[in-house]
């Protein structure tokens, strides 16, 4: 697990908000990196940590709402925070529906803005949670056999050793065996905690 500490990243060109946003979150103690552009945040190496994006709507190269797009298609999961002087509805309908948490416009109440950041880097803290606990499950079941993925399908869908026995054509000892071994590297201590890792991984669409 990475205990790097939350970060935000704030992308405005103008220097006067850079600089006074940074320093309003830096004022609860979280860390802040500040971009002049969106093309500068994408070259960065960024800190492997919980985050969120606080994004300007329109910068001088990559508009926010094209970064948003940018970030998404690239499968880079960050909370967005929108600021903008130049706001307008459909402008706002479209940053919300494509997953921005919060749209500010100028001048925003600092409180606002870090009540924003905070459930911001909260939904990021779960999301990368439950993302490292999907890739262990995911690593439980890659390790089977073909043969005891066959049997894993069977049993989540109900069925008895010996039906499976009988569907396979093997012995029922050889059924025990297997599901013996599926159990263990899945880590599941019981049929219904095998379920739920099961219900789980369907969940999720495996990246191509």
């Amino acid at each position: 697990m990475n205990h790097d500490p939350p970060t935000v990243f704030v992308i405005d060109d103008d220097p006067s908000i850079r600089n006074g946003v940074r320093s309003l979150i830096g004022s609860v103690g979280l860390r802040v990196l500040t971009f002049g552009s969106a093309l500068d945040f994408l070259r960065s190496t960024r800190p492997d940590a919980p985050a969120c994006l606080v994004l300007d709507v329109r910068l001088p190269d990559l508009s926010g709402l094209d970064l948003q797009r940018e970030l998404r298609e690239s499968d880079i999961q960050i909370p967005i925070i929108f600021i903008t002087g130049h706001g307008d509805i459909p402008m706002s309908v479209e940053a919300m529906k494509a997953g921005a948490v919060e749209f500010l416009t100028k001048p925003f109440r600092g409180q606002n803005l870090l009540d924003a950041v905070h459930g911001a880097i909260a939904r990021d803290r779960a999301a990368r949670q439950e993302r490292a606990e999907i890739a262990e499950l995911r690593k439980g079941f890659d390790a089977l056999s073909p043969r005891e993925r066959e049997v894993l399908r069977m049993v989540v869908s109900g069925l008895l050793n010996k039906q499976i026995a009988a569907e396979l054509g093997i012995s029922e000892l050889t059924v025990k065996t297997h599901r013996a071994h599926l159990m263990e590297k899945m880590r599941a201590g019981s049929l219904a905690e095998l379920v739920h890792i099961t219900d789980r991984l369907r969940s999720v669409p495996q990246r191509a």
